[in-house]
């Protein structure tokens, strides 16, 4: 048994133990026959429309989707666990707007929204759980959003809300929300049970459990909810993926239901493989066969966990093995209460604090960055003749045969420390003035992050197979001298080295003003925010720690943090101003129109400093948008059709790219760009049991401004199709389910050049299952599901190192395909 999956089973021991109490045990079997009963009324098939969702993101008033001037998307539990196999990627890409790609695996999924440039993640959409932002500020350093949680059955729906006021709120922006809410316990208690296998050796555990804390008539609640997972794949490397996360809350809810007070905690230990792009096939970008003659998955490697090497600071080795592992936790606390004459306060709190590592395999050395022969290799890099070269592998210590192809990579081992404080007070007041019902809400929000960034680049030399071993290549020079030049498969140690600590303060007022009458709702709010940023980052030079003459001069020599900080501040300040209205045409349809002036503060790892020490201009990047469109929602259908336009300027785009020595640099780059389309979505019921739903995204997009390179001027954005749908068949009788779901991507281009076309795909997903009662009102589904269900190898992305110089024609191209299917199994238990 692992040290995680004792650490993860004496946690819920703990919690049960505190959990359980006689009273709420007693509550619970008084409860039984109620419960059957109401379980029993359950099983009747039911009808729900889309825009009868009651959506609370971002919002002082609870209003349904039809009658709010704004899109919304929202999902509930049951459709969090057909669409979940392992990402956000896997939920998100269902969502109208988003564009999702989860080919890393688990975490740092590429998180786009219509018509804005991004090289993914969650740059433009904060990831809220319960309405606080799981890190307050990106761009501290790269790291996604949901690295820090995980989703589990502790979930009880996911609002995404875009456009209007309810963006102005709390954290904010402009683009869009995505708020997952989580379960309270209730009345009754109730716990779920969920155990998941699947193919290339994945095992997961998820439980939930709530109720009173002190019997039935109790006004204290808990919940709790946590998994464990233990996953070789999907791509067999040798680094398995290992951890678990605990969440809870308690609640409190007032005697005269004014309100409720809620703490909530989560903890997290986990360490997930993350895949890179690799060399696919040039012509039609297919997994390539290795030297082996098998086909290649993944070109990362156990054989290359081990990999060491002397420093300035000691004897330093990869931790490669942990992948992206995060341990830590936050602490939450809500609270809101309504007053007399329609005066009411809410407000929220968290800390958290992580050590974090994003430790990863690149996609290739930095110089060559595609397989190479042998005398390829060497003459690449002026070593000489194959005649006066011996390549060995590794481990067994053969010569390669002479047709063999290398593939030189590199890890990127990054320690990336967090915490991260916010606040929020809201005071709201609901008053009239003749027809008109105002809601208004005035407050504050605060934020402290920072992040630190240490990253050691290392290169590697390796067969070109799956999962391959690493070789040894030792030279002849001039003089009849051997000189090793990959030791152990080490090839150059210390390649690169950062050492950067970010930290940004935020300081935000709003007022909105949420106003209905007869037939028409109107939303008008305002936003003003200022950012403090501090930089501390160390400089670096090479260091000689070896002076052996047998060795090459990149296995004599590192380069490491040389004790010079460069330090400074930065600071801006901006408003934001959200404008929203709805007519009601009829009781089922709705027109409405949004528009916004908004902004997105630069993401602090993108300041660079002039030869003085000075830190470059920091000024916001300003966003303004528009919608407008119709809302219907009927007994058998509900739908919206919206056309919309973006404008965002002076957008700071960082990227990861090859700095030609074989490391890495952050590149930043200013861009303007344009967007605008239509969307429409739909959900049509043609029985009480069955349902298909569907959304389509058409858009036109541009850059109209490039610092870097005028030439990118008119250029579309970088993996951003014009065309993304989603369509999705749903069958749900409470006994025997069935789901299938697609989503569409059209061409797109992998890089701001436009040098790289990247083909449409389609990736789909199967999920069914049946449920059966057991003891009475407890019952039991056996679940089977596919992921990517005809093994689409679509590609999603090209070499982001490459940037703009990456091209097409070469007999391998870098990319990163989908990842291959997977089946799964899941029997879930309710009590």
């Amino acid at each position: 048994m692992t040290s995680k999956l004792n650490r993860y089973l004496q946690s819920c021991a703990i919690l049960a133990f505190v959990a359980a109490s006689p009273t709420a045990t007693l509550a619970q079997q008084s409860d039984d026959a109620e419960r059957a009963a109401e379980d029993e009324a359950s099983n009747e098939p039911r009808r729900a429309a889309a825009l009868e969702e009651i959506v609370i993101t971002g919002t002082s008033r609870a209003r349904s989707g039809l009658n709010t001037p704004l899109s919304l998307t929202s999902l509930d539990e049951k459709g969090i666990r057909r669409y979940s196999a392992s990402s956000q990627a896997d939920i998100l890409r269902s969502i109208p707007t988003i564009k999702a790609e989860g080919g890393g695996g688990e975490v740092a999924a590429n998180v786009f929204i219509k018509g804005l440039p991004s090289g993914g993640q969650f740059q433009f959409t904060p990831l809220q759980y319960d309405g606080v932002p799981v890190f307050s500020s990106f761009g501290l350093n790269s790291s996604a959003f949901d690295v820090y949680y995980r989703n589990d059955l502790g979930i009880e729906r996911l609002e995404f809300v875009r456009g209007g006021v309810s963006n102005l709120f709390g954290a904010g922006s402009v683009a869009g929300l995505i708020n997952y809410i989580s379960k309270t316990g209730s009345e009754e208690s109730e716990s779920t049970v969920q155990l998941e296998w699947a193919d290339e050796g994945r095992f997961r555990g998820d439980f939930a459990t709530s109720g009173p804390l002190g019997g039935k008539d109790s006004n204290t609640f808990y919940a709790l909810s946590g998994f464990y997972r233990y996953d070789e794949g999907p791509l067999k490397s040798g680094l398995p993926s290992e951890g678990f996360q605990l969440r809870g809350n308690i609640k409190r809810e007032f005697e005269d239901n004014s309100g409720s007070f809620t703490i909530y905690g989560q903890w997290i230990d986990d360490s997930v493989q993350f895949f890179l792009p690799f060399p696919l096939t040039g012509d039609d970008r297919k997994r390539p066969t290795g030297n082996d003659g098998k086909i290649i998955n993944t070109v990362q490697t156990d054989a290359a966990a081990n990999l060491n090497f002397q420093t300035p600071d000691g004897v330093f080795e990869t931790s490669i093995r942990d992948g992206a592992s995060t341990e830590g936790g936050s602490v939450t606390v809500a609270f809101e209460r309504d007053l007399d004459n329609g005066w009411g306060i809410n407000a929220r709190t968290k800390y958290a604090r992580y050590s974090h590592e994003f430790n990863l395999f690149l996609d290739g050395d930095g110089i060559i960055n595609l397989p190479e022969t042998l005398s390829g290799f060497l003459d690449a890099r002026g070593l000489g003749s194959l005649a006066n070269a011996s390549f060995t592998n590794e481990k067994s210590g053969q010569a390669l045969a002479p047709g063999s192809l290398l593939f030189a990579n590199r890890i990127l081992d990054r320690n990336r420390p967090a915490e991260d404080f916010t606040a929020e007070l809201n005071i709201t007041k609901t008053l009239f003035t003749g027809a008109i019902d105002h809601s208004i809400t005035l407050g504050g929000f605060f934020a402290r992050a920072e992040a630190d960034d240490e990253n050691i680049t290392t290169t590697f030399l390796a067969e070109f197979n799956d999962r391959p071993d690493l070789v040894n290549l030792i030279i002849q020079d001039e003089n009849g001298n051997d000189i090793t030049v990959s030791r152990n498969g080490l090839l150059n140690a210390g390649a690169g080295f950062v050492n950067n600590r970010h930290t940004a303060t935020r300081f935000a007022g709003y007022i909105a003003d949420q106003m209905e009458m007869d037939r028409w709702v109107f939303d008008i709010g305002l936003r003003v925010e200022k950012i403090l940023g501090d930089i501390s980052r160390e400089g670096s030079q090479s260091f000689q720690v070896n002076d052996d003459p047998s060795l090459a001069p990149d296995l004599q020599s590192v380069i490491f943090g040389n004790g010079d900080f460069t330090i400074g501040e930065v600071d801006t300040s901006e408003w934001a101003l959200a404008l929203g209205a709805l007519y009601k045409l009829t009781d089922n349809i709705s027109l409405y129109a949004n528009g916004a002036r908004g902004f997105f503060f630069p993401e602090i790892r993108s300041v660079s400093f002039n030869s003085l020490g000075e830190p470059q201009t920091f000024k916001a990047e300003i966003i303004k948008q528009a919608e407008a469109g119709v809302k219907y929602n009927g007994p058998r259908f509900s739908g919206t059709l919206a056309g919309f336009y973006s404008e965002l300027d002076d957008r700071r785009s960082v990227d990861f790219v090859n700095d030609g020595q074989g490391g890495v640099a952050e590149v930043t780059s200013i861009q303007s760009t344009r967007s605008y389309g239509i969307e429409a979505t739909g959900s049509f019921y043609l029985t009480d049991a069955l349902r298909l739903d569907g959304n389509v995204t058409f858009q036109d997009h541009k850059f109209t401004d490039f610092d870097s390179n005028a030439q990118f001027i008119g250029n579309e954005l970088r993996r951003q199709p014009n065309l993304l749908f989603n369509t999705g068949v749903i069958y749900d009788d409470n006994r025997f389910d069935f789901a299938f779901f697609q989503t569409f991507v059209g061409n797109n281009f992998a890089n701001d050049s436009n040098t790289v076309r990247l083909g449409s795909h389609n990736i789909a997903r199967l999920d069914t299952g049946y449920t059966f009662s057991v003891m009475g009102a407890q019952t039991a589904r056996i679940g089977f599901s596919v992921f990517n269900l005809f093994d689409s190898d679509g590609v999603t992305e090209g070499s982001p190192r490459q940037g703009v110089g990456q091209s097409e024609g070469e007999a391998f191209f870098v990319g990163r395909p989908i990842l291959p299917r997977r089946y799964s199994v899941r029997l879930t238990y309710d009590f």
